[in-house]
């Protein structure tokens, strides 16, 4: 009987070590089939455009819905979680899935109130168990008003508007060559009317007049022009004249072109 017990026991402490690299397989392959294997996203490839809030502006005692725009500038897609802040408290998270370029981002409704005159969120990302804040290409605050508190701009600044695309066709170019520039401006204030411009320094490249500027993302698509590219340092800004008074657009990069070959892609 007690070779017995022995044999059953010698058995045991073969079996378990297979076992445990058995479960260790199905655990990583689970991890495939359900979208957790490790991320290659890294927090510095990451970056916030946009930070909203629904509604905006929001009472006390309401639930708001936050949303951001995060750009991924990576070459590869994975799950991460985010979390908006108020300094050290965490308002609302989510796991969401992020693939190159800009995504928007939509998190659970939150019960989150407001009580100081201003508050100024930030968004942090989780990524295989290290959290980290993520950059932003500005500062997000709340101000409080008659209405609510509002994350708009419309009460603190002339124009509320962001370049959230900046091309041109073709890229690369020649010095010379026709050159088309497509913007794409969002506008997260009233709607208004006026010139969008681009420029290099003081020259000006391209321009749409008297055109529309609704709330929300707009594309314009500029008319050819033969621009000559001479410095090795030709950045382009985009401004709006409205009732001629020219406003600078605030981007989330520079749009400088390269002279290998005159170009505006990274």
């Amino acid at each position: 009987m007690k070779k017995w017990g022995m044999i059953v026991l010698i058995g045991c402490l073969f079996a378990v070590p297979s076992l445990a690299q058995t479960q260790s397989q199905a655990d990583k392959i689970l991890e495939r089939v359900f979208g957790r294997e490790e991320s290659r996203i890294r927090s510095e490839d990451l970056k916030v455009l946009q930070l909203e809030i629904s509604p905006d502006p929001v009472r006390q005692g309401q639930r708001v819905v936050f949303q951001v725009t995060v750009a991924n500038g990576s070459r590869h897609a994975g799950r991460v979680t985010l979390a908006i802040k108020d300094k050290d408290e965490i308002i609302s998270e989510g796991d969401v899935s992020l693939r190159p370029g800009d995504n928007r981002v939509k998190f659970p409704e939150s019960s989150y109130r407001f009580s100081r005159s201003d508050h100024c969120f930030t968004v942090e990302a989780d990524i295989e168990r290290t959290r980290s804040p993520i950059d932003a290409s500005r500062e997000f605050c709340a101000k409080r008003t008659n209405s609510g508190w509002t994350l708009s701009d419309k009460g603190s600044g002339p124009l509320p508007l962001y370049v959230e695309e900046f091309e041109m066709n073709p890229d690369p170019a020649t010095p010379g060559q026709e050159i088309r520039f497509r913007v794409r401006l969002r506008n997260d204030g009233r709607h208004i009317r006026g010139h969008v411009r681009i420029q290099d320094r003081d020259q000006l490249v391209a321009q749409v007049e008297n055109v529309s500027i609704a709330r929300g993302s707009t594309e314009f698509q500029f008319p050819r022009s033969r621009y000559i590219f001479q410095r090795f340092d030709t950045c382009f800004t985009v401004l709006v004249d409205v009732e001629r008074t020219p406003y600078p657009v605030d981007a989330s990069r520079e749009f400088c072109a390269k002279p290998m070959g005159w170009t505006l892609r990274p």
